[in-house]
């Protein structure tokens, strides 16, 4: 059965891609375009559902106004004032957040920097397309290089540890 935005659906289509073309190898460098627009179609949307849902969450607590401009202008990130520290709390929450979400999408090492950086671009332009002009603030560039930076790290040590984990060769542990 098919699953919709599932692991099993996103990986499969790497599993049955290098099992056919590689004669039952475990990856192969095959491209897939169906998979990879799936994939960034499912990251760029969790990473603006997650980061909506953390500007929310914290403009409730700190009871600030909600609005869709705090994710697309640069005028509401910055240090000075409780409003724009929130949003860069919500900006990198959100990166942790998707750093799991990567892990879980991609799930491999090599392509977390290429994930990260694929989404974090289609923010610059959804910014571009919303505000009309390029962000100019020194906070919104310094804000989004540092949540590419924090998303793929995390990201990539949490697709290692996945990778580095030990095979199993036989049914039982042998001690040699």
């Amino acid at each position: 059965m098919l699953k919709l935005f599932g692991r099993e659906w996103i990986r499969k289509g790497i599993r049955t891609a290098a099992s056919t073309a590689m004669g039952g190898q475990f990856r192969s460098n095959l491209w897939d375009p169906v998979l990879i627009v799936a994939q960034i179609i499912v990251l760029q949307s969790s990473f603006y559902l997650c980061l909506g849902l953390w500007i929310f969450f914290l403009d409730v607590i700190g009871r600030f106004d909600v609005s869709l401009d705090q994710m697309f202008t640069q005028s509401d990130l910055g240090l000075y004032e409780d409003s724009g520290r929130t949003n860069i709390i919500a900006y990198a929450l959100n990166s942790l957040t998707c750093a799991f979400i990567l892990w879980f999408v991609v799930g491999r090492t090599r392509q977390c920097l290429d994930f990260a950086a694929t989404v974090h671009i289609g923010h610059f332009i959804g910014c571009i397309i919303f505000t009309g002009h390029v962000p100019q603030t020194f906070w919104w560039w310094m804000t989004n290089i540092i949540c590419v930076a924090l998303m793929t790290v995390l990201g990539e040590y949490l697709c290692m540890r996945s990778e580095m984990k030990a095979i199993p060769l036989m049914g039982q542990r042998v001690d040699l």
